[in-house]
């Protein structure tokens, strides 16, 4: 068998007036995802993840990201994914962080349908009208953690391929099944027809969240409904829930933020699972 002729040098690294960058960084426009159902995620966690996921379509790295991640560059190689250089200024015309991180990686969308994901897990956590990207990713940042089998992101909830919200995940993003819904009461019934019980996380909950665990009603197919942040979930979607639970507050705290809130009820469900 002939021998593959040796790889050439690198090419001149692009700029951000390259028509590649220029294509990749339309990518940060809502819009732009949604009709190519690609999305940009930078870093080497991120790209690390996506890889092991399959679902990169291409990396921009500056030379000394390259050289620093010379490993994770062969592994993209190896998987004929193309590797571009890029200088700075492409990088941070990619970059969403105040600081880039020198790689930026174009990936495939992760949702599915809901219907394809709403009949296998155990413990599904639905997000109604979360706005902020912060508090998406690291909701599903602790779903992930806490052993949530999926996450919906419903109504109107910030897009998760917003880069503050891939951010927020640090690689979560590719571990937790997600779908995207525009109604959450549907996404509430038809995971009531699916068995879960769904249980809306609300300050003025009829039970609070130790009694719940310790009645048993967290270690049956749960569905943890939490709503916006600011004014939380409408009294109507709320309503449709088969319980609201409450989180204890022992201090002079008002509340816990969105996402804190999230963490307590996604790990009391797992100590009650386990």
């Amino acid at each position: 068998m002939a021998s593959l002729p040796a790889a050439s040098p690198d090419p001149r690294p692009l700029s951000s007036k390259s028509g590649r960058v220029k294509t990749a960084r339309r990518l940060a426009r809502r819009n732009s995802r949604a009709e190519h159902r690609l999305f940009l995620a930078e870093g080497a966690k991120a790209l690390t993840e996506a890889l092991h996921a399959g679902g990169v379509v291409e990396v921009f790295a500056t030379l000394g990201a390259s050289e620093q991640y010379a490993a994770l560059r062969k592994a993209v190689d190896d998987s004929g994914i193309p590797w571009s250089l890029a200088d700075d200024d492409a990088i941070a015309s990619l970059s969403g962080a105040v600081t880039p991180q020198g790689i930026v990686a174009t990936c495939r969308f992760l949702d599915v349908p809901l219907d394809q994901l709403i009949s296998k897990p155990q413990v599904l956590v639905i997000c109604a009208d979360v706005r902020d990207p912060g508090n998406a990713g690291t909701v599903i940042r602790c779903a992930d953690a806490s052993g949530a089998d999926a996450v919906v992101l419903a109504g109107n909830s910030v897009d998760p391929y917003n880069d503050k919200t891939v951010r927020a995940t640090v690689g979560s993003l590719w571990h937790v099944p997600l779908a995207v819904h525009d109604d959450p009461a549907d996404v509430v019934r038809r995971a009531q027809a699916e068995g879960f019980t769904v249980l809306a996380a609300d300050g003025a909950g009829e039970t609070d969240l130790f009694e719940a665990e310790g009645s048993g009603l967290l270690a049956g197919r749960v569905a943890w409904l939490f709503g916006n942040e600011a004014w939380g979930l409408p009294d109507e979607l709320a309503a449709l829930a088969d319980h609201r639970v409450s989180i204890p507050i022992y201090g002079r705290a008002e509340s816990l933020n969105l996402s804190t809130a999230a963490a307590v009820c996604l790990y009391a469900t797992a100590r009650a699972r386990r």
